[in-house]
């Protein structure tokens, strides 16, 4: 079956296919929570027969991706956030409010090798979900990311770069200090995490980081797994199931 994957997220849209239980080269594309960046039709298929779509960006531009779709045909289904999935247990008592996002990240970790697992992504913001080896969300914490903490800044104080500078334990220059008390913050909160994880199942989880701002952390992280298609990893375990 020609099957694609979509998953709109708050400054991305990535979409891949999905053939003969392979995940195919995924795309970017960039939105700014209103529009598509220009030319992002020519990114989509031109036919398929199933498309599997994920979203957490606002109503009128999940109804721009979903009419582009509907022209070209094909049946298109909507991931939900499910109390329980394909041996993966939620623990938000109203599953709807867990992004879908970190719904399908945690079915992909669960997917994978059914360890434990701390799943960390790094996009508009820093999310932290533990998953243990029954398949139990324990639950999980949200924070802005680095790059949200940048530009939080620079829209207080415009003086401060949104981008730049290095990572240094002690900076001896604004921009580096910037990267470095954002991108460290970040740092903290998942080694804190990880403590925390290992103390309460008795055992270290495998880190896996995906998100756009996963990159910059993982020089920091010598023991973390990159996953930079996670979430799309999920989203086709999802429609082998429900879909």
């Amino acid at each position: 079956m020609n099957t694609w994957l979509f998953d709109l997220g708050n400054s991305r849209l990535k979409l891949a296919p999905w053939r003969d239980g392979k995940l195919g080269e995924v795309t970017a594309v960039g939105h700014d929570g209103s529009g598509f960046e220009p030319g992002w039709l020519r990114h989509l298929p031109d036919t398929f027969e199933l498309a599997c779509v994920a979203t957490v960006a606002p109503s009128a531009l999940t109804v721009r991706l979903l009419d582009a779709l509907a022209a070209r045909g094909g049946r298109i289904t909507i991931a939900r956030t499910q109390a329980a999935f394909a041996g993966v247990r939620i623990a938000y008592a109203q599953p709807r409010r867990l992004g879908v996002d970190r719904f399908l990240a945690l079915l992909a970790a669960r997917a994978r090798d059914g360890r434990p697992a701390l799943v960390v992504g790094v996009g508009t913001a820093l999310t932290v979900d533990l998953l243990d080896a029954d398949g139990h969300h324990r639950g999980g914490r949200i924070a802005p990311s680095p790059a949200l903490m940048r530009a939080a800044l620079h829209q207080r104080a415009t003086v401060l770069p949104t981008e730049g500078g290095l990572y240094r334990e002690f900076a001896a220059d604004t921009d580096d200090a910037l990267a470095s008390g954002c991108e460290g913050a970040a740092l903290g909160l998942v080694a804190r995490s990880m403590d925390a994880a290992t103390q309460l199942l008795g055992g270290t989880p495998t880190l896996l980081l995906h998100g756009g701002g996963a990159p910059a952390l993982l020089p920091r992280l010598p023991l973390a797994t990159h996953a930079p298609a996670l979430v799309l990893e999920g989203l086709a375990h999802w429609a082998r199931v429900a879909a």
